[in-house]
């Protein structure tokens, strides 16, 4: 299964902010979608990644407020990506090598969505159920 096939299922839509951008105020957005990180664009284009755990360690432990952090000053700036081409493996092996979480989707340079280790374990454990019941058929039914 491909990254394209995943966004076909889960959709397209991507939540972000720009590098001026308070952090308190993604951190309210994250909470209101209920989602653990953002695409950073400045105008269309990818400039980084904030994740959670990005505000844990930048922001909590480092003793600044998320009101008067800008989120270009803590995001992941060197962005790992996929394109809808990618399989579902090639995606869980950059999450593992990277130790990452969420992968933006690109294609012509352009983002088109956003994949979750979620999204990828939910592709995985789906692929594999159905080659199970595909094999209990075939067992079954000789």
């Amino acid at each position: 299964m491909k990254v394209g096939d995943i966004l076909r299922n889960k959709g397209s839509e991507v939540w972000s902010v720009g590098p001026t951008d308070s952090v308190r105020d993604a951190l309210a957005l994250m909470a209101a979608k209920g989602i653990g990180a953002l695409v950073v664009l400045d105008g269309d284009q990818v400039v980084g990644i904030l994740s959670e755990r990005d505000y844990a360690r930048e922001v909590e432990l480092k003793g600044r407020t998320a009101r008067e952090t800008a989120v270009g000053e803590i995001m992941t700036g060197k962005v790992a990506y996929v394109e809808p081409d990618n399989t579902v493996e090639e995606c869980m092996a950059l999450m593992t090598h990277k130790r990452i979480r969420h992968l933006p989707v690109i294609e012509n340079g352009r983002l088109v969505g956003l994949v979750s280790i979620g999204d990828v374990v939910k592709t995985i454990i789906s692929q594999q159920q159905f080659l199970i019941e595909q094999l209990e058929h075939y067992i079954t039914k000789g």
